[in-house]
């Protein structure tokens, strides 16, 4: 959760520091529409109050009502930005926190943040983002054995960093065997706008069938606004035990001041309403970025490498274990040698694979789509509304330079 475009930060040994880096941004202007709201709020001197007003809480209710979540305000809290608000989520709730692995790189260390004991959990064959049930199962009671307290599952139905989204079947599975075990879910769902077939994949919350034992979280700059007005939501169940988490929630945000800035509270509002021009432009960065993603695994293909195809977002996972021998030979032989490789020819950061919680000695790293469209917001405004944008010059190069970084360990 949380976006932008670079990991950041200073240097330790090996690449940027393990905090970074943050997701994969859109790479495009402010929507005009949201920065007008935004400049006409400038005025608004006061933060909202903690945990969101109810303007902006009666938005995120719609937003997820149109979803087929019915939402009301008391079960929402607003902060600004998702890392703070999965701290307090986390802070919230007691006892050891079990997470598919790979996640997004900021859970692991909110978590040591906290020092909550954390258990990862593979993920199934067909997608990241949740826990293989019987893995899951597996752990739980390992852990028990050990003497812990399994008590919480975070996991994100589409997801950074494999770019995949869980089929609703194999969710199901991973969320009634966590149930069945006594375990809160945490899911996060930044990115279920982004869908790459939004007709042929269908996005299911786990909110919708254990409502009582799910919490959503939801980062606007997933698809609705800039990463650099940080806002992001929670739902909390429609229950007493959902009511007290909420507001342990809220104690902490208050005591971070993660408090939502008054103008990026009023164009979160609108975005959360979904005008139309929120909804276009949302759909057509999905498309743009689908189709860019889409060339960019033909090419990780191409070079031997593997990929699950990407069905969300704006990066995929590529796995460059088939070419060890050819990386080998020029000084690669974990993630974090193959990110600063990969990162000196691609001119962009390549996080590798062990700031995901991924195997460190796995040749593992997420590709971002963003720098494949141009290097400059003119040229990727271009990309957005091309008939092809495969076939503008500065797409082409970008990806032509991937195909040639990739191909050079064979």
């Amino acid at each position: 959760m949380g976006t932008t475009g670079s990991a950041g930060g200073g240097h330790e040994g090996h690449g940027p520091v393990r905090y970074g880096p943050f997701a994969p941004d859109t790479g495009l202007p402010a929507l005009p529409e949201l920065v007008e709201v935004l400049a006409g709020a400038a005025a608004r001197t006061l933060p909202e109050p903690p945990g969101g007003g109810p303007v902006l809480r009666e938005a995120a209710c719609g937003y997820w009502s149109r979803r087929g979540l019915l939402t009301h305000p008391p079960e929402v809290a607003v902060a600004a930005g998702a890392r703070p608000l999965l701290l307090s989520v986390l802070a919230a709730h007691g006892g050891d926190i079990l997470m598919p692995r790979p996640h997004p790189a900021s859970w692991g260390p909110l978590a040591r943040l906290l020092g909550r004991p954390v258990f990862p959990v593979p993920v199934p064959a067909e997608c990241g983002g949740i826990p293989d049930p019987y893995a899951l199962l597996e752990t739980v009671r390992r852990v028990r054995a050990e003497g812990g307290t399994p008590r919480l599952l975070l996991l994100s139905l589409a997801d950074d960093p494999t770019g995949t989204v869980a089929p609703p079947e194999l969710l199901r599975e991973a969320c009634e065997a966590a149930v069945g075990e006594g375990l809160h879910i945490v899911s996060d769902e930044t990115w279920r706008d982004t869908l790459h077939p939004p007709r042929e994949t269908v996005p299911l919350s786990p909110a919708e069938m254990w409502p009582d034992d799910v919490t959503v979280l939801f980062d606007l700059a997933g698809a609705l606004t800039p990463a650099s007005w940080p806002a992001a939501v929670a739902r909390f169940p429609a229950t007493p035990a959902g009511a007290a988490h909420r507001a342990r929630t809220v104690d902490r945000l208050t005591a971070l001041g993660a408090l939502v800035a008054g103008p990026v509270a009023a164009a979160a509002s609108r975005a959360l309403d979904e005008p139309e021009a929120v909804t276009a432009r949302t759909a057509a960065t999905a498309a743009l970025h689908a189709r860019v993603a889409d060339a960019a695994h033909r090419a990780v293909l191409a070079a031997g490498a593997l990929a699950r195809p990407p069905r969300a977002g704006r990066h995929l996972y590529a796995d460059l274990g088939p070419l060890r021998r050819g990386l080998g030979a020029r000084g690669v032989g974990d993630s974090t040698e193959l990110e600063e490789y990969l990162g000196e020819r691609l001119g962009t950061p390549v996080p590798g694979g062990h700031r995901f919680g991924d195997e460190p000695g796995a040749l593992r790293v997420r590709l971002a789509t963003a720098p494949l469209l141009g290097p400059n917001p003119e040229g990727r405004m271009e990309a957005l509304t091309a008939v092809d944008p495969l076939e503008l010059p500065q797409v082409a190069e970008a990806l032509s330079i991937l195909t040639a970084a990739l191909g050079e360990p064979r």
